[in-house]
């Protein structure tokens, strides 16, 4: 590939993520000169992949972009020769979330994907696959970059800085999320609000807002659960 053929192959293909996914980089194909679109899955998630993959094909045929969306159950072939691999997958699936999420709150403590006890329990799940992963990419695209979305993202991401060599950035759409609501609540341009915050993944909260400059961060507040 070249800097204007670009691959990206999407490990969690199946993930209903993908469509919006595709949609972002449809709506930026002058700026981002994608060529191939790779999408994979495990076995189990075979009919999802299916069914995911059928759908990012009628959107790029819509779209009338030159992009070849193609499925696979091989994950190396997927990663063989990306620019970019993008990983958005749970592992255990949403019956070990369930688990994350509700045997902490048996002993009075909150469990979720990105923190605590169910933070914590999916990591231990999760690294060991990533960096399996990223074996693949060290042999197959030792000069791709990995777009980790999969969580729980900083200790993911962590992991993969200590233990491979992959070059990678750890994504996280909570921060932009709140943003596009605070920007409703204040009837304004979501590139008009700048705001500041402390935390990391799903552990995150807005310290201050500023609209065109104007600090507005009271004025958020008293709008904030009045919807």
């Amino acid at each position: 590939m070249t800097a204007q053929s670009l691959k990206i192959a999407v490990i969690g293909g199946g993930s209903s993520y993908t469509p919006e996914l595709i949609e972002g980089i449809l709506l930026r194909q002058d700026s981002l000169p994608v060529r191939e679109i790779c999408l994979t899955d495990i076995e189990a998630g075979k009919e999802k992949l299916a069914i995911i993959t059928a759908l990012t094909q009628r959107m790029v045929a819509k779209a009338k972009a030159d992009i070849v969306v193609s499925q696979t159950l091989d994950r190396r072939q997927a990663i063989q020769g990306a620019d970019f691999v993008m990983t958005q997958f749970r592992v255990g699936g949403l019956k070990a979330r369930q688990r994350d999420e509700a045997i902490p709150l048996k002993y009075d403590r909150i469990g979720q994907e990105t923190t605590g006890a169910g933070g914590f329990a999916k990591a231990l799940r999760t690294i060991p696959v990533v960096l399996d992963i990223c074996r693949d990419i060290e042999e197959l695209a030792p000069n791709a970059w990995m777009l980790n979305f999969t969580n729980p993202a900083g200790l993911v991401t962590e992991a993969i800085h200590k233990y491979s060599k992959v070059k990678t950035i750890g994504l996280c759409n909570v921060p932009v999320s709140m943003q596009m609501m605070a920007s409703e609540m204040l009837d304004c341009e979501p590139s008009a609000l700048q705001m500041k915050y402390a935390g990391l993944n799903h552990l995150v909260w807005v310290t201050s807002a500023y609209l065109n400059g104007k600090e507005v961060t009271k004025q958020l507040l008293a709008k904030v659960g009045t919807g």
